[in-house]
C-alpha cells in the first residue's frame, strides 16, 4: 500500500513531485512562434502549457486517457438527505458496467478509457451525525484504492463519482474546513424539496458539532465526515500528483474530496483543473476559494465525471492547435517583430 498511516499522507501533501518546467518553457516558446497574434487563443494557450508542464514534453498528447468514477454509499442517506434512496448507487453502476450513462457516451466521444471502481457498496459509512463516516483504517483503504487505480502510463486523468446522498457530505468537508456552516455550502442535489433541503442542513450541523474535536485537522475532517469514493478520488488524484499526470477535476462532489489535502498543501492542486463549475450550490465558491478556474459553466449538476469530461474536448482542440499549427518560419508569414 503507498499509504500506511495519515503521517505518511501528510509528508506527501507537503512536498509532492513538481511538474517539468524546461517543457513548460518550451511549449510557452512554441506558443509564441505560431501564426497567430500572442495570447489569442486564449485559455487554449494556457492548457497547452499546462499539459506540456505534467507531461514533461513541449508537444503534449491526449492519445491515453483515464476516467476512473468512484461509487459509494453514505450513512448520512439514512436522514432522508437525497431524493433518491441507495439502491440507486448499485443500480447505476450496473448501468455503467451496460454503457447506458451519459459518461460512457462522453467517453466514446472522448475516446477516453472508462473505469468505475464501487467501493464496499454493501457497506455504507456510517452516519456521521452518530459516529465517525470512516475509521482510520477504512479511510487509508479508500484513498490507496484510488491510488491503485491510476495506470503508469495515462497523458490525462479525469475524475468523478457517484454516490447516492455525496452532496451532504461534500458539503459537511466545506462546512468544516472553509467555515459558514451548512447553509452556505448545502444544494438540494439530487433535487430534493424545501423539507430535504432543511434536513441535509440539520444533518450538517449536527455533525460539525458532533465531530467539533476533529475540525482543526484536515484529514481527520476527510474520514469522519467523508466518504468512500470521495476518500479514492484523492487518492487518485494524488497518485497522478506522483505521477505527473495532469488531472480534471468534475463537480462539486470531486472538488470537495481533494479539498483536505489541498488545505495541507495549497500547492498540491497545481497539477489539476476544474473542468466545470457545477450547477450545485457551493461549488463555484468552492472553486474560488481553492483558485481553480472552471473550464466550462453548463449548468451541469449530473456527477460521474461527465462536467469534466466534456471539458476535456477542449483540452484536445488546445493539444491540436499547440502541435498542428504552423509556425511564422514554416509558413512564410511575417510574425509582429
Amino acid at each position: 500500500m503507498p499509504f500506511e498511516t495519515l503521517d505518511e499522507i501528510r509528508a506527501f501533501c507537503r512536498d509532492p513531485s513538481h511538474g517539468n518546467a524546461q517543457a513548460a518553457e518550451a511549449a510557452a516558446a512554441r506558443q509564441d512562434t505560431l501564426t497567430k497574434p500572442p495570447g489569442s487563443l486564449g485559455r487554449l494557450e494556457e492548457l497547452a502549457v499546462w499539459l506540456a508542464t505534467w507531461q514533461g514534453r513541449a508537444v503534449p498528447r491526449l492519445d491515453r486517457i483515464k476516467i476512473a468514477v468512484f461509487a459509494g454509499n453514505h450513512g448520512i442517506a439514512a436522514r432522508r438527505v437525497s431524493a433518491f434512496p441507495q439502491e440507486v448507487t448499485h443500480q447505476m453502476v450496473a448501468n455503467f458496467a451496460a454503457g447506458g450513462a451519459a459518461i460512457n457516451q462522453l467517453a466514446k466521444l472522448l475516446g477516453a478509457d472508462l473505469h468505475v471502481t464501487p467501493l464496499t457498496l454493501d457497506r455504507p459509512t456510517s452516519d456521521f451525525t452518530r459516529a465517525p463516516a470512516m475509521g482510520e483504517a477504512d479511510f487509508l483503504a479508500a484513498v490507496n484504492a484510488g491510488w491503485a487505480s491510476v495506470p503508469l502510463a495515462c497523458d490525462l486523468l479525469i475524475i468523478g463519482e457517484m454516490g447516492i446522498a455525496n452532496t451532504t457530505t461534500a458539503a459537511a468537508l466545506c462546512a468544516a474546513l472553509l467555515g459558514g456552516g451548512a447553509a452556505r455550502w448545502v444544494g438540494r442535489g439530487t433535487g430534493v424539496d424545501d423539507d430535504g433541503l432543511a434536513r441535509k442542513r440539520a444533518a450538517i450541523d449536527a455533525g460539525l458539532e458532533r465531530h467539533r474535536a476533529q475540525l482543526n485537522d484536515p484529514l481527520a475532517v476527510a474520514a469522519v465526515l467523508g466518504g468512500f469514493e470521495l476518500a479514492a478520488m484523492a487518492g487518485a488524484v494524488l497518485a497522478a500528483r506522483a505521477q505527473r499526470i495532469p488531472v480534471l477535476l468534475d463537480g462539486f462532489v470531486s472538488t470537495a474530496a481533494i479539498l483536505p489535502f489541498a488545505k495541507l498543501n495549497p500547492e498540491l492542486l497545481a497539477h489539476c483543473r476544474a473542468g466545470h463549475v457545477s450547477a450545485e450550490a457551493g461549488h463555484r465558491q468552492l472553486l474560488a476559494d481553492l483558485r481553480l478556474e472552471p473550464l466550462l459553466d453548463l449548468g451541469m449538476r449530473l456527477g460521474e465525471a461527465s462536467g469534466a469530461a466534456t471539458a476535456a474536448l477542449l483540452l484536445r482542440a488546445a493539444v491540436a492547435c499547440h502541435a498542428g499549427m504552423a509556425t511564422f518560419a514554416e509558413a512564410g508569414v511575417s510574425d509582429a517583430g
